[in-house]
């Protein structure tokens, strides 16, 4: 087989495999989440709208001193909700995706999600927005309006090389803060293996309406009674070797699991940030259903 011919048919599997999640998406966008997504993220900005003159009771805040000095008059801003949102989804392609033991890797599982939720915006006239990133920022896709520019972010994802390095995922959210001035929806989708990065979970979520999508695999929180295995660190390349017959070993690593998981949940709730916890063996429909209604309550 020719490289030609090689290259010609991941192509194929790759067009294949997002008209695929085009279709699912779609159908789960009309189906399941009507209404949510507008409702809990939509409306969270205000826009300037119009100038009125002043009457009493409004906030003296609200006061345009620039139309008020120009007229002689006192005239007040108006605000309206925003018609239009910006959402940025900022995915870790690290080799540890790429890891999973069941039906799909959680690399999988973060391009299934991202649509659904790339899908909802779209629906809504949103701009959508792309940031891989490893250790460093690898691809910017500035925020577009239009199928064609969605389809273009997931066909991305889909051809995703998985990287062999160390998340940073402040390198992640600082490069946001740079280029975003204005403020979006932020799904910051990651199995957040990486160092800790609260300083800037904390100064990202002050700036726009950040989520963590916490990705996670079952083999990752519990070791199956097997004998000996290899666990490899794909990023670092790191092997060590487990004896999983012992009790005490098993126990001592759903420990060390739960304690990370544990830490995690709280920096993020200490910085503010929303979870979204979801991993490769359960119905992250449901966990999705659940997030947004958590919003919604909130909201209320």
């Amino acid at each position: 087989m020719t490289s030609d011919t090689s290259s010609e048919q991941r192509v194929a599997e790759i067009l294949k495999k997002v008209q695929r999640i085009q279709i699912v998406a779609n159908r789960t966008v009309n189906d399941v989440f009507a209404g949510q997504y507008k409702s809990v993220f939509r409306g969270r900005g205000m826009e300037f709208d119009e100038v009125r003159e002043y009457q009493p009771g409004d906030d003296i805040r609200t006061i345009d001193w620039n139309v008020t000095a120009r007229t002689g008059g006192c005239f007040v801003k108006l605000f309206s909700e925003e018609r239009e949102l910006t959402v940025l989804f900022l995915v870790d392609v690290s080799a540890s995706g790429i890891f999973g033991s069941t039906q799909q890797s959680k690399l999988d599982l973060v391009v299934e999600v991202a649509s659904l939720l790339m899908f909802s915006a779209l629906k809504n006239n949103d701009k959508v927005g792309l940031i891989k990133f490893c250790d460093d920022v690898v691809e910017f896709l500035p925020p577009r309006k239009g199928k064609a520019h969605v389809l273009h972010i997931i066909r991305q994802l889909v051809d995703v090389q998985p990287i062999a390095r160390e998340t940073n995922l402040q390198s992640a959210l600082d490069f946001l803060n740079q280029v975003q001035k204005r403020r979006a929806v932020v799904f910051l989708i990651s199995d957040f293996l990486g160092p800790s990065a609260r300083q800037s979970l904390a100064i990202t979520n002050k700036r726009h309406d950040l989520t963590a999508i916490t990705i996670s695999d079952p083999r990752e929180h519990a070791l199956p009674n097997v004998g000996f295995i290899s666990l490899m660190d794909a990023e670092t390349g790191e092997v060590v070797e487990v004896d999983t017959r012992h009790p005490a070993v098993r126990t001592m690593f759903e420990q060390r699991t739960a304690e990370r998981d544990h830490g995690l949940s709280d920096e993020l709730k200490k910085t503010g940030v929303d979870q979204l916890a979801i991993d490769t063996r359960g119905d992250y429909l449901a966990g999705l259903r659940r997030f947004f209604d958590m919003r919604e309550k909130r909201l209320r």
